[in-house]
């Protein structure tokens, strides 16, 4: 008999592929009140390294700006890890690569990108929770309705 094939996951590293910090109104953004328009964006992608071996790399850019658009500052973090995703079915294995690991490294962004706001002489940046699902079923029904186009 042939063993069934257990689903296995674990990280294995995270790290910052990349992170940048832009404030092009200082010193002179610092005068005043401070009343920002906050811009987040996110998105995912995942690459296969070797056998099970993905890297996943969250992308988190963060624009401030004032109520006359002003850009305060703009944060750009790459957040990546390693993971081992395997005895997974596609769909499955697509779910775990495109939602459960953006959600695995997010908190480290987030540290990443206040931490950045902090040493750029801003207030603390909090930001929210991800429902990193919701955004994984939402491209999902949008890759289908393109799908739907070109048929």
């Amino acid at each position: 008999m042939a063993e069934e094939e257990k689903a296995q996951f674990a990280l294995q590293r995270i790290y910052v592929k990349d992170a940048s910090f832009e404030s092009p109104k200082s010193p002179h953004g610092f005068r005043g009140q401070w009343k920002p328009k906050v811009n987040l964006e996110l998105n995912s992608r995942h690459e296969l390294i070797e056998n099970s071996l993905y890297e996943v790399v969250l992308n988190v850019t963060v624009t401030a700006a004032t109520e006359d658009d002003e850009v305060m500052y703009l944060v750009e973090v790459q957040q990546a890890g390693i993971f081992l995703v395997d005895g997974l079915e596609e769909n499955a294995r697509l779910h775990t690569l495109g939602s459960f690991c953006p959600n695995v490294l997010f908190p480290y962004a987030r540290e990443v990108v206040d931490s950045m706001v902090l040493k750029g002489s801003f207030p603390p940046l909090m930001l929210n929770p991800v429902n990193f699902d919701a955004i994984y079923q939402q491209s999902l029904a949008e890759q289908a309705r393109k799908e739907d186009k070109i048929q």
